[in-house]
């Protein structure tokens, strides 16, 4: 996602072991981890077998050069050639339609150095370089949240004196690449491309943590799923069903933003929000009427190199 482009990767959480159950409560059982060669290996059966799946569906066609994929003239419309350049690296609307991607190197090229825990083949790539302990919990929430990013760092983003968009990337490539150029139309087509399609499920759960396994109300902590003992027959003694809170816009502008709508600019205590004004009549009413009252706190902006009007004269 580096360059806005969509390519389809996973991230993924999984246990280093395997739960065994019997009698007793099911208990972890942690394994070895992978050899090189053994990532290797599965790296190439995973290529083979997407390739494979891919040419069963019809979208993609091989020959003895090289393999390409293939939509077909029904798939054709706005959103899947905004895809497939996205996908090929490409420009996809204005004039450099159809070319690479304006990009910037500002370091000197490297050569190509083994990564433990990386194995690569025919485009696939598998990192499965890091692990957390057990009583690893922050290093855990840091890797959650790793995983969920959104595709694009806003803080990396700038506008060029041209009017171009300018992203840092966050590690250099190999070639020595930096940053990349985009033009604004392009930029908006890029975002469009990595957009998820409607109601499509972003997170998945798998082995036990899924949602009919059979062991999942044994190893969650809220302890439900198809697995879950039998509720008592007393109402008084069920346990309480936690119930998801999602966050206020409030506490979301001061998560993502960093902007603290709810505390008092003048003595720092906690504001509470007693009504919602919507309507652009009311609104601009309420600010006409408080630029007359303290003019001071309101005042109008200027436009770009415009001088501001000179202090109204007082009598000594």
């Amino acid at each position: 996602m580096s360059e806005f482009n969509a390519a389809i990767h996973f991230d993924m959480l999984a246990l280093d072991g395997a739960y065994l159950s019997g009698t007793g409560e099911p208990a972890c059982r942690r394994i070895a981890p992978q050899s090189q060669a053994a990532l290797q290996a599965l790296v190439e059966q995973l290529a083979k077998r997407v390739g494979r799946s891919l040419e069963r569906r019809g979208l993609l066609v091989r020959d003895a050069e090289n393999d390409f994929l293939e939509f077909g003239s029904a798939a054709g419309g706005a959103l899947d050639d905004l895809i497939g350049h996205s996908i090929r690296y490409r420009v996809a609307v204005g004039p450099r339609a159809g070319q690479k991607v304006f990009a910037l190197q500002t370091v000197p090229a490297r050569a190509a150095e083994p990564r433990p825990g990386v194995a690569q083949y025919a485009g696939f790539s598998l990192h499965a370089g890091l692990g957390v302990e057990a009583a690893q919990r922050e290093k855990l929430e840091r890797l959650a949240r790793y995983v969920s990013r959104p595709p694009v760092a806003v803080e990396r983003l700038a506008l060029t004196v041209q009017g171009q968009v300018r992203y840092r990337l966050k590690t250099p490539y190999r070639d020595g690449t930096t940053h990349i150029v985009l033009e604004p139309v392009d930029f908006i087509a890029r975002l469009a491309a990595l957009v998820p399609p409607p109601r499509a499920h972003l997170t998945r759960y798998h082995g036990v943590f899924a949602p009919h396994a059979a062991l999942r109300a044994a190893v969650t902590p809220a302890g439900r799923g198809v697995g879950a003992p039998n509720p008592p027959d007393s109402p008084g003694e069920q346990p309480p069903t936690p119930r998801h809170v999602a966050m206020s816009w409030a506490r979301r502008l001061k998560r993502v933003f960093g902007v603290e709508i709810e505390a008092c600019v003048r003595c720092g205590g906690k504001l509470r929000i007693i009504a919602s004004i919507e309507e652009p009549e009311v609104i601009a009413r309420i600010l006409s009427h408080r630029q007359r009252t303290a003019p001071d706190q309101y005042q109008p902006e200027l436009p770009l190199g415009a001088r501001a009007p000179p202090a109204p004269a007082q009598l000594l």
